[in-house]
């Protein structure tokens, strides 16, 4: 089994909290996770129709046949439950007595904020990161991980992404999304879905979505709302000194996981991404989804932004501290060129009276340093936050 990072938060959240809820999208591990670290708990997946009337007609019968330590996969499909569970917990006063996952975010996530707020850790799960992957594959090359992506299962049965991608995308649409949204075009949302990846480090357009589908902005709205809320696609919001200004300017979209990006796109092998026009938004959206999971799979939410200015200076990735801004620029070329260096010189500039750490992250395989900017490699962009 591929040990995650996320396991030492785990373990250390449910010795203080009676609850513990795990989300992420699905196949990303997460009931293998739980199983593992967790054997003592009884195992109910409330995606079985029959145990999910059970619980849904009979919610307390349903607890008193499966007593806590009970791990309930699927929790978003009976919600009502939550409240049963806080009166258990609270009664029984003990921590690590529940854990619920599920692979809908936000359905999940609003009713655990209703009924069990103070009492129940929410983590994240998404698919491997790199310094996952590399403890049973040590050296994937760049085209082969882009291609392949990071769910479990691809690496751990060497499937191939032809094979899989597809199968997952289908049950996705016909699971999630009909249980998010009332969809009933789901061969128009499955265009929209290939739209996005077509659309990777871009700034969203909503008028050029509703252009392409012949929908309106507020449909497009929606279903951007279905492929957040199960771990799709997440949108990087810009920076602006004024807070105002990042809520109402527009976010770049990206996949969490690129192999799905490259499934959409109907990449059939590695070797295509080689002369492939979307390499390097392809290449930018491997290197931020890697950032994010390092935030995600140690407990924290990640407080990150892209820049742009009117006249097009643009950073790929940027972190604010109280002390220090944390900027990253992304390129895809294996030559390091002066060219790369551009944009964070004059960032530095701009803000000459706060600290900053500037990095270039790169497909080739030297570290360097120029003008007091660090220059690394793909497989080394992690270290960025260490």
């Amino acid at each position: 089994m591929i040990e995650r990072v996320l396991s030492a938060k785990i373990t250390t959240l449910s010795k203080k909290l009676p609850i513990l809820v795990l989300t992420g999208p699905r196949q990303s591990g997460k009931t293998t996770l739980l199983k593992s670290l967790f054997p003592g708990f009884t195992y109910v997946s409330l995606e079985d129709p029959d145990v999910r009337l059970f619980a849904q007609n009979d919610p307390r019968g349903f607890l008193a046949t499966y007593p806590p330590p009970l791990f309930l996969d699927e929790a978003q499909h009976v919600p009502h439950l939550f409240s049963y569970i806080q009166t258990l917990s609270d009664t029984m006063g003990k921590p690590n007595q529940f854990i619920l996952s599920g692979s809908q975010n936000f359905l999940l996530l609003e009713k655990v904020s209703q009924s069990l707020a103070g009492r129940a850790a929410i983590l994240n799960l998404l698919p491997l990161s790199q310094e996952e992957l590399i403890q049973i594959h040590a050296a994937p090359n760049l085209e082969n991980i882009l291609f392949k992506g990071f769910y479990p299962r691809i690496w751990d049965k060497k499937l191939a992404p032809g094979d899989w991608y597809p199968s997952f995308i289908q049950t996705y649409l016909e699971r999630d999304v009909r249980q998010i949204k009332e969809i009933t075009n789901l061969s128009l949302f499955q265009k929209f879905l290939k739209l996005c990846a077509g659309r990777i480090g871009q700034i969203l357009n909503l008028s050029s979505f509703a252009n392409d589908l012949g929908i309106t902005h507020n449909t497009i709205r929606s279903w951007l709302s279905v492929l957040e809320a199960s771990f799709i696609i997440f949108l990087l919001p810009p920076y602006y000194g004024n807070l105002g200004k990042r809520l109402i300017k527009s976010p770049k979209l990206y996949f969490y996981d690129v192999g799905l990006a490259c499934s959409l796109l109907g990449i059939e092998s590695a070797k295509q991404i080689l002369t492939h026009p979307l390499k390097g938004a392809l290449f930018e959206n491997l290197i931020i989804a890697e950032l994010q999971k390092f935030h995600f799979h140690r407990g924290k939410i990640p407080h990150s932004f892209f820049f742009r200015d009117k006249v097009g200076h643009e950073i790929d990735y940027l972190i604010e501290s109280p002390e220090k801004f944390l900027v990253v620029e992304i390129k895809a070329g294996q030559t390091i060129s002066p060219d790369y260096l551009t944009n964070l010189l004059y960032w530095q500039n701009l803000v000459k009276n706060k600290p900053t750490l500037s990095y270039v992250v790169y497909a080739g395989k030297e570290s360097q340093k120029r003008h007091s900017i660090n220059i690394l490699p793909w497989q080394k962009a992690t270290k960025i936050l260490k």
